[in-house]
């Protein structure tokens, strides 16, 4: 279990930033790449910890939230470059104009 605290304090640091940059962030793509650091903090303690135990479930975990992260990906950047189109601007302040 040893082998494991530096990716875990790597896996924290690494959410920490995200986590800020999420809650900090006025632009849209910032914050879309805030949530996907935050999502990689995430696998890289999932795959700490099926290398530590030997088991590969965690690390069926990490593909299905890498799989999840494309579909963001793909779906969140098409939002955001539609926003981008229609009003110039990704400002989250602005965008909460949006609600229905």
């Amino acid at each position: 279990m040893e082998g494991v605290t530096p990716y875990l304090m790597l896996s924290g640091i690494l959410f920490s930033m995200g986590l800020i940059g999420a809650l900090t962030r006025r632009t849209a793509i910032l914050v879309f790449l805030s949530v996907e650091l935050m999502l990689n903090a995430a696998n890289l303690a999932l795959v700490a910890f099926a290398q530590a135990w030997g088991d590969l479930v965690a690390q069926s975990a990490v593909f299905i939230v890498m799989t999840l992260a494309a579909a963001e990906v793909a779906i969140g950047l098409a939002i955001i470059v539609t926003i981008f189109r229609k009003r110039v601007s990704t400002n989250v302040d602005t965008l909460a104009e949006l609600k229905g």
